[in-house]
C-alpha cells in the first residue's frame, strides 16, 4: 500500500476515489516514563521512552488508515494527515488520527 501526503503520485494516474480513510490509536503513557521524562525535562536531552510510544502510535494509526483502504479495494492513500493529541484527565493518554483520501492508481 503507497501512502503519500502530496495530493498525487508522480507517475501515476488515479483512476477510481473511494473516500476518506481513517486509523486512530490512543496509547497510555505508565508511570515509569512520565517519571524519566521529568527528569529529561529537567536536564535536558531526548526521551527515547516517549519517542518509541509516539512512534508505536503512529504506526499503528497508519496501518489501521491502511487496512481500511484495502478493504474499499484501493491501493493507494493519497493527502495524509496525522494529528496527535494528549487526552484523559491529566492529559495522560496520547491520541494519533491518521486520514487520508483512498484511491487507486495505475502506472
Amino acid at each position: 500500500m503507497l501512502t503519500t501526503t502530496t495530493p498525487n503520485i508522480e507517475g501515476k494516474r488515479i483512476t477510481k476515489y473511494y473516500g476518506i480513510v481513517s486509523g486512530e490509536t490512543i496509547i497510555g503513557a505508565n508511570v515509569f516514563r512520565d517519571l524519566f521524562a521529568s527528569i529529561r525535562d529537567i536536564v535536558g536531552g531526548r526521551s527515547s521512552s516517549y519517542e518509541e510510544v509516539l512512534r508505536e502510535a503512529k504506526n499503528t494509526a497508519l496501518r489501521e488508515m491502511e487496512e481500511q483502504a484495502m478493504r474499499l479495494g484501493a491501493n493507494a492513500v493519497i493527502g495524509v494527515d496525522l494529528d496527535f493529541e494528549t487526552v484523559g484527565g491529566n492529559s495522560s493518554m496520547l491520541m494519533v488520527t491518521a486520514s487520508g483520501t483512498a484511491v487507486f492508481v495505475q502506472d
